[in-house]
């Protein structure tokens, strides 16, 4: 009973700890993503020039700190519960889905403009910053991946470890 509750007590630390810390991160990319010029005129909102690398590079912040989160916080998690690697896993994983939720919820929020309604009560055209988002879809999964990575080098080294002593 007490490896249910130790189990359970990793996921719901992972799930906590993902939530926070995707708060805290979103407040870090609305910060760290540049912006795109947007041009907003009357019936029409369209971005200033060609500019990808603004929307890459506000993609690749939200991928690193999403990526540097889901090691550093998997790590944090197997230092809870080592022993058992899959509640481990669990936890990392469901900590950077809500983690990657709460991130993008939180950096879209801070970063928002309403763009419709400038674009419906502007009479002349203006230049403000688009709206922060994520273009890339993989970038969702960054959180997720890494902490799968952490486990399987945490798992592959026990294992190494075990075949060393003559135990695996």
């Amino acid at each position: 009973m007490s490896t249910t509750r130790k189990a359970s007590a990793v996921i719901l630390a992972g799930l906590i700890t993902g939530l926070l810390a995707g708060a805290g991160l979103g407040v870090m990319w609305a910060a760290l993503a540049p912006r795109v010029p947007l041009v907003v005129g009357p019936g029409l909102s369209y971005p200033q020039g060609y500019q990808p690398e603004g929307y890459l590079a506000a993609d690749l912040a939200f991928g690193v700190l999403a990526l540097v989160a889901g090691v550093l916080v998997t790590i944090g998690l197997a230092y809870m519960r080592r022993e058992h690697l899959f509640s481990v896993l669990v936890a990392g994983i469901l900590a950077g889905v809500v983690g990657t939720f709460a991130m993008w919820f939180v950096g879209t929020r801070l970063g928002s403009v309403d763009i419709e309604g400038l674009v419906a009560t502007t009479t002349e055209e203006l230049v403000v910053d688009a709206p922060l988002e994520v273009t890339l879809a993989g970038m969702f999964l960054m959180w997720p991946i890494a902490a799968s990575v952490v486990v399987t080098i945490l798992a592959l080294s026990d294992w190494l470890s075990g075949r060393r002593r003559g135990t695996g």
